[in-house]
């Protein structure tokens, strides 16, 4: 069974109506590796319909949360914001009411393409609505016990006067610096490091600690599963703490866990928007279909570390999807957005074909015939919707080595062998040979006249591309037109 299903098999002996929770904080881009827990809920929110259950996802958006402080990406003048709410602070580019809007807005719309529907609830309006009121009342009263469970699980004492709630001071606008003195039905009374001594409103005048506010907006949302990262997870962490508070104090059972492990980007470590380590969502679903960001994260178990690289890796993805969609995969079934169709045509030969048609839909279509593909509708539908993601890879991400034009004048030398291989290859060239005949004759002139095959390759390289590498042979020779490169060598040699 794929892990997803897996998981809807134990969520559906607990009941068939099913709230998946997700929560990411919009401090910074909303990354590649916070989809992970986007991708994750929907996988599971899939296998439980496709089970028979019901099931939705509740996307919390965090903006409540201060800003902790002044990230690489921001102007100077953004350290005077710090400690401030993500709500309350405004937009570094001027384009949205606020700051976080400005990094939650592209990650919705982003969603909408991965084919992922959620419910949106913003942290802070759910404060100032009055959600949490009655929440914030109960840990009030219960600090103490609070208290306990949290020095229980994680050996840490709290300070004699800690309370479970971080007032939003109304002087200098930050909501980590006041400190609680007192509660009564009306207001909460606090003091606060830059001098001011005030009052806060039970809606919205401050929120619950992070392990706290875990625990009360499990009972408010009504959540029954929740995949979060593995910092969550670790022995003494918020969800062991969370768990406790939520059954103990709210009297709630608390959502199945799914924790999951971090996308590294290769080479450069986990991402993460703080230090600016980051390949965002919205960015990534222009370079790549949407079904092939989804099954990145799918194929693999969750607690599973996934390594990203965006060059000559993503292809080996693609190309390992491609293969899964031939044979009607769970993890590939989980992973489309809509009704797609998959051609032959794989992902990396339209890379090639599309350098050498100068990415002209028509004459790529010629070439692909040409390469021995039937072209139907369905085939012209898939080569022109990945057609453009082709491109945009190549652009953003390819490897230099994969990049090449065609020019018009060749600078290589040859050496006499080079030339007797390249004279006697484009003799035996024939208009009716398939890719794979094209590649193995290389090896049998090589072979003839006492060559080495790479040099052989090197040779056909420099007097096509002007240097010693380039695409696979065969299909390369036959993109290009057998009659062409015979021209081309008589030409050159």
């Amino acid at each position: 069974m794929h892990w997803a299903d897996v998981i809807a098999a134990k969520l559906l002996k607990k009941g068939s109506r099913h709230r998946i929770a997700t929560g990411i904080s919009p401090s910074g881009h909303i990354h590649l590796g916070n989809l992970r827990e986007m991708v994750t809920a929907d996988a599971i929110r899939r296998a439980l319909i496709d089970a028979g259950g019901d099931a939705d996802i509740v996307y919390i958006a965090d903006d409540f949360d201060p800003l902790r402080r002044k990230y690489p990406f921001l102007p100077e003048e953004y350290e005077s914001y710090v400690g401030m709410p993500l709500c309350k602070i405004p937009d570094p580019e001027g384009c949205h009411e606020s700051y976080s809007e400005h990094f939650l807005q592209p990650f919705l719309e982003s969603l909408e393409v991965l084919g992922i529907p959620v419910e949106v609830r913003r942290a802070y309006r759910m404060y100032e609505d009055g959600l949490y009121e009655d929440k914030i009342r109960e840990a009030l009263g219960k600090r103490d016990e609070i208290a306990g469970i949290i020095s229980e699980v994680t050996g840490r004492e709290l300070e004699v006067d800690w309370y479970p709630f971080m007032p939003l001071c109304e002087k200098c606008g930050r909501i980590n610096s006041a400190r609680v003195t007192g509660f009564d039905d009306r207001w909460i009374y606090y003091t606060c490091s830059c001098g001011y001594a005030g009052k806060a409103s039970y809606r919205g005048g401050g929120k619950l600690t992070w392990r706290v506010d875990w625990a009360a907006r499990w009972q408010i949302l009504k959540i029954t599963c929740e995949p979060f990262g593995k910092d969550h997870a670790a022995a003494g962490g918020s969800y062991d703490t969370g768990k406790r508070i939520s059954s103990e104090i709210f009297n709630y059972e608390p959502p199945y866990p799914v924790p999951y492990e971090w996308i590294h980007l290769k080479g450069v470590g986990a991402m993460k928007s703080s230090k600016g380590i980051v390949i965002p969502v919205r960015e990534m679903i222009e370079i790549i279909p949407p079904e092939i960001v989804r099954y990145f994260t799918i194929r693999v178990k969750p607690e599973r570390h996934i390594e990203f690289d965006p060059g000559i890796g993503l292809l080996d993805l693609i190309e390992e999807f491609e293969e899964k969609f031939r044979e009607g995969d769970r993890s590939v079934e989980i992973s489309l957005v809509s009704d797609v169709r998959y051609s032959e045509v794989p992902f990396r030969h339209l890379v090639v074909v599309g350098q050498i048609a100068k990415w002209d839909v028509r004459k790529v279509l010629e070439i692909l015939k040409r390469t021995g593909y039937s072209i139907d509708e369905e085939v012209i539908r898939d080569v022109e919707r990945r057609l453009v993601y082709a491109r945009k890879w190549l652009e953003k991400y390819a490897p230099e080595r994969i990049k090449f034009e065609i020019p018009d004048e060749i600078k290589s030398e040859f050496s006499d062998k080079e030339r007797e291989f390249l004279k006697n290859y484009a003799e035996r060239l024939k208009e009716d040979m398939k890719p794979e005949e094209i590649h193995t004759l290389v090896y049998d002139v090589a072979k003839e006249i006492g060559i080495k095959p790479s040099k052989a390759f090197s040779a056909i390289y420099k007097v096509i591309l002007d240097k010693t590498y380039g695409p696979r042979v065969g299909y390369f020779i036959k993109s290009l037109g057998i009659g062409w490169v015979k021209d081309r060598i008589e030409a050159v040699i």
